[in-house]
């Protein structure tokens, strides 16, 4: 299949753009002004919009003439699944940018996710104002609260134009944003103008052609602070093992970087990376052979890894209600498996085992993902005053740009063939792979 017809990244609009924008900025973003999809010189020829110039990416930024009429315009604010460092950020710039730059003064906050906007819960909105906003970005977790599992879209649609919603920001993660398309598909059936722009939310980082999601840098910074912990246990005790597990459900990409920012763990454990517990290259053998050697030992696990090692073969695995797998405690199996194995070989160890998981999630952003939760804030309500829908904003090739909600999807994983497992094997020195070798 040519590659260009995989990928379409045009934005939908809802109508021409004839009100000159309040903004006061040095100067204004054009629809023209595009970033190439490819960097690369030998992927020039590749990658081909259907005219026939190299594909390329609308850029973000405050438009010279925009849709809404800011006096008349109601915005809402919504935000699902997990909970994530930054999502205050993110509310207080949406509310701030919308209020003092655009002039809108209606805005209104969804409580508990997609619930919010279905009436059998009952749950009621918030008005937002800058006065409500100004100092929640020291707080964790959402002043909106959040909720997990679908809704029904018909009803949400309808909420929102019994609200005279024109504008609706979603911030969440993947089951959101597909939410979010499937609202925005209603919303142009029933030929509506309202406009639906997403802010993409998950701490694991593991969105495509996202370069990096808020709450990431917030993670491993929390997650260095476990580690280092995990390390002065270990040394403290004789054969002292700290066995850190943090967040990764389907991606090691917080363990990979937290890894590589505290050189100090011995072993990192990925779901990318299937591993062996048993025999002379396996993980038992090797962290008796670290033991042995330094009589200290730290292993950082994502919670994704090794699930093979729970379940019997053939296992269904269940899912959450927002279709998420369940996954089994691999930080409880291993510190069991390990203490046992040391057991049997009448060799003394003392493990220490840290689950920071939702301390990390739940504490306020640090100042880089402050900073990049104003920028996404800031993008989202320029593209959404300017009449954008459908289309969320992300960071790619360090710019910021509109993509298209049908273009974003959650499954980048870490490469156990790429630069950045290689240097986590550099600075760990553990196996290159434990299994099958």
């Amino acid at each position: 299949m040519d590659n260009s017809t995989q990928y379409n990244f045009t934005v939908q609009n809802l109508g021409e753009c004839t009100i000159p924008s309040p903004v006061t900025v040095s100067y204004f973003t054009s629809n023209e002004k595009r970033i190439l999809y490819s960097i690369y010189l030998n992927q020039y020829d590749q990658f081909k919009s259907p005219d026939g110039r190299p594909l390329s990416l609308e850029v973000a930024g405050p438009r010279g003439q925009i849709f809404f009429d800011p006096s008349k315009t109601k915005a809402a604010i919504v935000t699902c699944g997990g909970l994530c460092p930054g999502i205050n950020d993110v509310i207080r710039t949406l509310v701030m940018e919308l209020h003092h730059r655009y002039g809108v003064v209606n805005i209104v906050g969804i409580k508990y996710g997609f619930q919010g906007l279905i009436p059998k819960y009952s749950h009621p909105t918030l008005e937002l104002t800058p006065e409500i906003v100004k100092d929640i970005n020291r707080l964790g977790g959402s002043i909106l609260s959040s909720s997990r599992g679908r809704q029904d879209i018909d009803e949400m649609v309808n909420a929102l134009k019994r609200m005279n919603i024109d504008l609706l920001f979603c911030i969440g993660g993947d089951g959101t944003m597909r939410a979010t398309e499937r609202i925005t598909g209603e919303i142009t059936r029933r030929g509506y103008n309202i406009g639906v722009i997403g802010i993409p939310k998950t701490i694991d980082n593991d969105l495509n052609m996202i370069q990096k999601t808020f709450g990431f840098d917030t993670a491993i910074s929390e997650s260095v602070k476990a580690i280092q912990c995990a390390h002065v246990e270990a040394k403290g005790a004789p054969n002292g093992i700290g066995l850190v597990k943090i967040m990764g459900r389907q991606s090691g990409h917080i363990a990979a970087g937290a890894a590589l920012a505290q050189t100090d763990v011995n072993f990192v454990l990925i779901p990318e990376v299937p591993f062996d517990l048993e025999g002379e290259k396996g993980f038992l053998k090797a962290v008796e052979k670290r033991l042995r050697e330094r009589a200290h030992c730290v292993i950082l696990v994502a919670e994704g890894a090794g699930q093979e090692h729970l379940r019997k073969p053939g296992e269904p695995m269940e899912t959450d209600a927002s279709g998420n797998p369940r996954l089994l405690d691999i930080g409880v199996f291993l510190k069991t498996t390990i203490e046992d194995y040391f057991r049997s070989i009448g060799m003394e160890t003392n493990l220490k085992y840290i689950d920071p998981s939702y301390t990390i999630r739940s504490v306020p952003a640090n100042a880089s993902d402050s900073m990049y939760c104003g920028a996404l804030g800031q993008y989202a309500v320029h593209a959404g005053m300017a009449g954008k829908t459908g289309m969320l904003v992300g960071l790619m090739k360090d710019e910021y740009v509109h993509l298209p909600l049908a273009m974003v999807s959650s499954g980048t994983k870490v490469d156990p063939g790429g630069n950045v497992w290689m240097r986590v094997l550099e600075a760990t020195g553990q196996p290159p792979l434990m299994k099958n070798i």
